[in-house]
C-alpha cells in the first residue's frame, strides 16, 4: 500500500545480534534521507532499547510513532496502539471460559476494539512540528 500513496518503506532491522551502537548508526544512516519518520513497532528488541530509540530519534530530528502511550510519556513523538488496560480485561473473560471448560483453540481471535492516541507537544515543538487542532481533540492523551 504505501507505494499507492508515495510513500516508501524502509525498515530497520533490529534483531537479537544488535548492539545498541549498531541501532544508533541505523537511525544515524536511516536520517540522512530526506523527509523520514520512524514507526516502532511491537518487538522486544525495540522495546528493550526504546529509550534508545527515542533518544536518537530526537538527537536526528526525525519524528516517530510508537505503539504504546509510555514511549510518549517518555519522550517519544505520537503513540498510536491498542488500549492495554481494556485488552487485559477482555482477557479476563476468555480465562473464564477456559476455567470452564472451553478449549482455547475452539475460541474465536479477537483483534483490539480500543485503541489510544497520545501526543507529546514538547517533542513535537523540540521537531519543529505544528500538530493541528483536529489531531489534538482525537488524542486521548495531549502531553504538554
Amino acid at each position: 500500500m504505501a507505494p499507492s500513496v508515495g510513500v516508501e518503506v524502509s525498515p530497520i532491522d533490529l534483531n537479537e545480534q544488535n548492539q545498541p551502537n549498531q541501532i544508533e548508526r541505523a537511525i544515524a544512516t536511516f536520517a540522512q534521507s530526506p523527509n523520514g519518520g520512524l514507526i516502532h513497532t511491537a518487538s522486544g528488541i525495540g522495546a528493550a532499547n526504546v529509550n534508545l530509540i527515542i533518544a536518537a530519534a530526537a538527537r536526528y530530528k526525525l519524528p516517530a510513532i510508537y505503539n504504546q502511550r509510555p514511549f510518549v510519556v517518555s519522550g517519544g513523538l505520537i503513540s498510536y496502539g491498542p488500549n492495554y488496560p481494556d485488552q487485559f480485561r477482555r482477557a479476563a473473560g476468555y480465562v473464564d471460559r477456559i476455567l470452564r471448560g472451553e478449549k482455547p483453540a475452539d475460541l474465536p481471535v479477537q483483534a483490539p476494539n480500543k485503541y489510544e492516541l497520545a501526543i507529546n507537544l514538547k517533542t513535537a515543538k523540540a521537531l519543529g512540528l505544528s500538530v493541528p487542532q483536529s489531531l489534538l481533540a482525537r488524542a486521548d492523551e495531549v502531553i504538554e
